[in-house]
């Protein structure tokens, strides 16, 4: 269990559909510390160089973490994220093939994402749905209770440290 901001983040993908069939991706990324959600990016495709942006996004505005948690796609174990890491001085933590409990942060979080918005809407554009997931991370991130956190918010347990 992490105990310090930064300390472990954890990156994941999700899938879903648009409204005439195309299928999408999610890219969540949240720092286990505190559960917060740091990036939803939303796209057809989202290889190497995509998650390497959004993380480059995050940094910015973050801060570097010690280590990022994730499992084996292929986006993670490229020659191309593995030089990144090195080169920022964050430690790739990979799972172990079949066990995503190995992640359950993030796996938690993407069965929130599921079920509090992405399985109850229909959404027609990747506009639409970048939009809705902005908006809502906000609110998960402020005003949503957390009971994995004793049912205060990501940004309340990260005012408790400040």
């Amino acid at each position: 269990v992490p105990v310090t901001i930064n300390e472990c983040w954890s990156m994941d993908f999700m899938h879903d559909q648009l409204s005439d069939g195309r299928t999408y991706r999610l890219f969540n990324v949240i720092d286990d510390f505190n559960r917060e959600g740091l990036g939803i990016e939303v796209d057809f495709s989202l290889p190497t160089g995509r998650v390497i942006r959004s993380l480059d996004q995050i940094i910015e505005w973050r801060g570097k973490p010690r280590s990022i948690r994730c499992d084996n796609g292929p986006e993670y174990i490229s020659n191309k994220l593995a030089v990144w890491a090195e080169n920022q001085g964050i430690k790739l933590v990979f799972i172990q093939p079949g066990n995503p409990q190995q992640n359950a942060y993030v796996e938690r979080y993407n069965r929130t994402v599921r079920y509090d918005w992405l399985a109850q809407y229909l959404f027609d554009t990747l506009e639409d749905v970048q939009n809705y997931a902005t908006r809502w991370l906000w609110h998960y991130n402020n005003e949503r209770p957390n009971m994995g956190l004793g049912g205060i918010t990501p940004q309340q347990k990260l005012a408790m440290v400040a």
